[in-house]
């Protein structure tokens, strides 16, 4: 079981970024995904999260309106679009799945400790 995130950079602010969440040797789409993210000297937090389906998502509300989490099943891979970036989105950005065959749960989503399987992460800093 292996997740890795790619897409990150260095980025000014205002600037569009697309993350890329990936997974080999087995189907993402029977699983739900979150993307978490930790910024320098500080805590891992919660970014966004899809259902299996990819019809239900949660975001964090620092994210709502600039960030879109979706998925693509077939090709079994899960996107973070991230518009309008802000310095205090520099993080590394981390994607997880949780294996579960459960609703999806947009307050179970937002939880680290869920999630069983984690992407390397993939650095994404916001800065002029």
């Amino acid at each position: 079981v292996q997740l890795q995130a790619s897409g990150g950079g260095l980025v000014q602010p205002g600037d569009s970024l697309s993350l890329t969440c990936a997974a080999s040797g087995w189907l993402l789409g029977n699983y739900p995904v979150g993307w978490f993210r930790q910024p320098p000297g500080k805590e891992r937090e919660f970014v966004a999260a899809i259902s299996r389906s990819g019809i239900d998502t949660v975001y964090t509300d620092s994210v709502k309106g600039r960030f879109t989490i979706s998925r693509h099943n077939p090709q079994n891979t899960v996107y973070l679009q991230m518009t309008s970036l802000k310095p205090e989105d520099t993080a590394v950005y981390y994607c997880a799945a949780e294996r579960t065959l459960a609703t999806f749960n947009p307050s179970r989503a937002r939880q680290t400790e869920v999630y069983n399987y984690w992407g390397q992460g993939t650095e994404v800093t916001v800065s002029s």
